[in-house]
């Protein structure tokens, strides 16, 4: 198989690119600029476009297939020149479901836990030493790509996205998988750009419990209202199985989930993780690991990157980095570090930084998001709002939208540097939440200097 990845810079498509090319395929691509890591990536295997930019000539009727990025535009000279000859053009998550129609296909989606909950799945099949394929959106601790696609492992696990599949395709990505079985974890008013109410994203989770086959088997938190309505829905066609958080205490400042009289300690903690756990718990049963199994094995996993991610720590302060940015994980992250050290003062600092966290619209759902933490920052670029073409957006209103007593908003990314370093961090805890990197700043290193 020829195929030729258009925008095979992204973080999904040079892995998917990976992955292809270890299966045995032909695979070139393009891209107007790539950077890290994909850059270095795809150079150690060969796939690096040798120069940036598109061009038509890339383009040819020996080509198998166009697996399109959504990163292109949909006057792209390349994609024209596709349409043009007629080939066959994929998004990513539709090439996904092409290469695994005939495997039995699991799905974790939701507003938030989705990353962390598919790791969880995917350490314990390792672990138990499972043949499957997969699709996450990070790099894991003990997998080199955040995809794989092989000719004989019977499994696929996805981590379902509901954003769209690519400039041609409006479809959201999860809607491609039809899954045999499926976890949701929670509904939580996102990407607003793309689904502007929130009758209009609930629906697309409707779709997706409507894309499952029948006798399919759906596995939902049940303290979230909208998936108890769901649920309730989809119970005469499919499997449905509820989850709460797994039964724990706390043991020597580690969790220790109880279960069938047995004490299994954990590596990770907070309600939020406990949920996840719990539903990867009915979605491993599903494909035919017994609870002891699924304890024992999810025993020493250490979560996904920038999800509760330890950066630094010394006897009286941890440093933690996280990738919360909407309403909902960043109460459910601030609670669970409060949860976890609640001898400790906290201080949580969060970066809008995504079309939805800075839109004066969507703002108002950050209302005491962050109340547990003794101390929150909230951060913004107002250049970031320049380039996403949105309106000013004043320290007031941030601060009026949050509504919490002493919250600081800041809007360079030195001032928050400095009165970090300002701060003593005795007994106490620093949480950082972004999807971006507060304009610049490496945080590892931050972390490093502030212990």
């Amino acid at each position: 198989m020829r195929v030729h990845f258009i925008a095979i810079g992204g973080s999904a498509m040079h892995n998917l690119a990976i992955a292809l090319h270890l299966k045995g395929f032909t695979v070139t691509g393009s891209d107007d600029e790539v950077f890290e890591p994909s850059k270095s990536r795809l150079a150690a295997h060969g796939l690096l476009p040798k120069k940036e930019g598109w061009d038509e000539m890339n383009i040819s009727d020996e080509l198998d297939a166009i697996i399109l990025g959504m990163h292109a535009r949909k006057d792209n000279p390349e994609l024209v020149k596709a349409q043009q000859l007629g080939l066959k053009i994929y998004s990513y998550p539709e090439y996904l479901y092409e290469q695994t129609k005939d495997k039995t296909r699991v799905v974790i989606g939701g507003s938030h836990g989705k990353t962390t909950t598919t790791a969880m799945v995917m350490h314990v099949l390792k672990a138990l030493g499972k043949d499957f394929d997969y699709m996450v959106g990070a790099q894991l601790e003990g997998f080199d790509t955040m995809v794989r696609l092989t000719k004989d492992a019977p499994i696929a696990v996805f981590e379902g996205d509901e954003y769209l599949s690519s400039p041609i395709d409006l479809t959201p990505k999860f809607h491609w998988y039809k899954p045999q079985v499926a976890m949701l974890t929670g509904i939580a008013w996102d990407h607003m750009n793309v689904f502007p109410t929130w009758e209009n994203y609930i629906s697309q989770f409707t779709i997706f419990a409507d894309s499952m086959p029948d006798d399919a088997t759906l596995v939902f938190f049940n303290e979230d209202e909208e998936l108890v309505k769901l649920g309730e829905h989809q119970k005469s066609r499919l499997n449905v199985q509820e989850y709460s958080t797994l039964p724990y205490k706390k043991k020597n400042g580690k969790v220790v989930v109880l279960w069938e009289g047995n004490e299994y300690p954990m590596a990770i903690f907070g309600d939020h993780n406990l949920q996840n756990m719990n539903g990867a718990r009915l979605v491993c049963n599903q494909i035919g690991i017994s609870d002891e199994e699924f304890l024992s094995a999810i025993s020493n996993f250490e979560g996904a990157a920038k999800r509760l991610q330890l950066l630094e720590k010394n006897e009286t302060t941890h440093i933690y980095l996280d990738f919360a940015h909407s309403p909902s994980k960043l109460k459910a992250t601030t609670n669970a570090m409060k949860q976890q050290f609640s001898d400790r003062k906290l201080i949580a600092v969060m970066e809008l930084h995504t079309f939805s966290s800075l839109n004066k619209k969507f703002l108002p759902q950050y209302k005491h998001t962050m109340e547990m933490a003794d101390q929150a920052v909230v951060f913004y670029n107002p250049e970031v709002l320049k380039h996403k073409q949105l309106p000013d957006l004043s320290k007031q209103e941030v601060s009026e939208a949050f509504d919490q007593d002493g919250l600081l908003v800041m809007t360079q990314s030195d001032e928050l540097v400095s009165w970090l370093k300002e701060q003593d961090l005795t007994n106490s805890n620093l949480l950082i939440m972004t999807s971006g990197n507060f304009s610049g700043v490496d945080l590892k290193k931050l972390a490093a200097e502030l212990i």
